[in-house]
């Protein structure tokens, strides 16, 4: 691919007009066709703004050497989230249906407590695991992290909390009681959290 190819090429991935990458390095339009149409060649210094334009290496544009992906992911700066994803959503998950068994079958406070420890746990693996990240992915690594788990890391302490308010025990979900304040309070707070931290994550995911 010679230089005048590379330009086009460029230009069209890019999806701006010989116009506008004329207006972007401050020549005519009638320059950068003659630079297209190998009839002309730009000067040093225009090729260095093309090239800045691009986002390239002047060495791409002279020569076609393909520059070297810095961002290239690999194990040492990019570790899989998605292991530590899995890992602490497993977690809280085993947290959630743990201490409900064991609070069905034995109606003690320690299977709540046992509850709570597995979602810390699971929250605590997560952040480990993304501790050698790089910060914009950590970023959305915890976006990610946050939609999925918004569901799981506060149905234990709602439970508790309406629980508590409407019967006077720490159950680890939500109990029928008679009236069913509690538990009618519980599903509302629940989903209207849930569905708002997860709009509010998706809408910053969009922005960055």
């Amino acid at each position: 691919m010679k230089l005048s190819e590379r330009i086009q090429y460029l230009r069209k991935q890019k999806g701006c007009s010989q116009e506008e990458l004329a207006d972007k390095i401050g020549v005519s339009r009638q320059a950068v066709s003659k630079w297209e149409s190998e009839q002309a060649l730009p000067d040093l210094d225009k090729i260095i703004l093309i090239s800045e334009f691009f986002d390239v290496t002047t060495d791409y544009l002279l020569k076609g050497t393909e520059p070297v992906q810095k961002d290239a992911p690999n194990f040492r700066d990019k570790p899989n989230t998605n292991i530590f994803l899995i890992v602490g959503t497993a977690f809280n998950l085993m947290g959630i249906i743990i201490s409900s068994m064991v609070w069905y079958e034995k109606r003690s406070a320690a299977a709540t407590a046992a509850g709570l420890v597995f979602i810390v746990l699971g929250c605590m693996v997560w952040g480990i695991g993304t501790i050698s990240c790089k910060e914009k992915i950590i970023s959305e690594a915890w976006h990610t992290f946050l939609f999925i788990n918004i569901w799981t890391i506060m149905f234990i302490p709602l439970s508790v909390l309406c629980n508590m308010l409407g019967c006077g025990v720490p159950a680890p979900y939500p109990l029928t009681v008679n009236p069913p304040v509690s538990f009618v309070l519980f599903w509302l707070v629940y989903f209207a959290v849930g569905i708002i931290t997860d709009f509010k994550i998706t809408k910053r995911k969009n922005r960055s």
